[in-house]
């Protein structure tokens, strides 16, 4: 194998339980139940393949094509054949809708497509490119450098696959209603969204609305729209030169001062801050 820390799924694990910004190596097993996350998760095979059960519908990945799906719809591995490791990555969705991809290829992730490259051309980049995620995963703020490799790869992917009938459909899949509110929510959350908004779009009292969504993600809907902003602005902050202000109005935010309060409660530091401590870890990785 190719890492010395190999993963496989935890039949204990909890519902939603979140797995982060990660890249692992993975150990194939038959789950026992199905996984749910709130992340993109990118599937990556050396070799062989995997099969998913995903709503009573069978799809098998193959080898040497880099694969996305949305976490969040059950999926199960039922089979495999000869594959003695593979790569997974996870990107928290909050971060991946900060990429302002082709709406065309994001709807189809959220309505529960699986995504995958038309051929294996790019086999070895990826193989490459996600060796190098392995290394920089668990190091801070070189993880963001991770993250952007990771925004341009699925972002060329996603050009590619710009037409309606890309992708492996599941066809006749109702969303649920947890579903209903995240897509509503990560397709809002840069207007003044309150709470009342997403129950009357979704059918339901906001009160019941707030309730489910804490229940399946251990936050409430206020704070996850928050997350959703803040992951706007660290790309914001990564990958142009606008200002602290103009950031905190297009990522939601009606002032600066509720934008830099909100961002030091999630990373500990200032906007200004962050992005001083990015560009010297540039630095000094260059």
């Amino acid at each position: 194998m190719k890492s010395e820390k190999y993963y496989y799924y935890d039949k204990f694990r909890e519902e939603f339980k979140p797995y982060g910004l990660t890249c692992e190596t993975w150990v194939p097993r038959i789950m026992p139940k199905c996984d749910r996350h709130n992340e993109i998760e990118i599937n990556y095979l050396p070799q062989g393949s995997l099969t998913y059960l995903r709503h009573n519908e069978k799809i098998t990945i193959p080898c040497k094509r880099l694969t996305v799906f949305w976490g969040l719809i059950p999926h199960q591995i039922v089979h495999y054949e000869d594959v003695e490791y593979y790569y997974v990555c996870t990107i928290p969705l909050a971060r991946f809708l900060s990429w302002r991809l082709p709406t065309q290829f994001v709807d189809n992730l959220l309505r529960g497509d699986i995504l995958l490259e038309l051929s294996d051309e790019y086999s070895q980049y990826d193989e490459f490119l996600i060796h190098n995620w392995l290394k920089e995963s668990d190091v801070d703020l070189q993880s963001e450098l991770m993250f952007l490799e990771m925004q341009t790869r699925i972002t060329r992917m996603a050009y590619r696959l710009r037409t309606p009938d890309t992708g492996i459909a599941l066809a006749g899949r109702e969303t649920t209603l947890i579903e209903k509110i995240t897509i509503y929510i990560t397709k809002n959350y840069f207007n003044n969204l309150k709470v009342n908004d997403i129950g009357d779009a979704v059918g339901l009292h906001p009160d019941y609305a707030n309730h489910i969504f804490k229940k399946a993600f251990g936050t409430t809907i206020s704070d996850y729209i928050a997350e959703l902003r803040i992951a706007h602005a660290i790309s914001k902050l990564l990958t142009t030169d606008m200002s602290i202000t103009d950031i905190a109005y297009e990522c939601g935010f009606n002032s600066t001062a509720r934008f830099n309060a909100t961002f030091y409660k999630k990373n500990q530091c200032t906007p200004r801050e962050y992005k001083r401590r990015l560009t010297l870890t540039q630095q000094i990785s260059l």
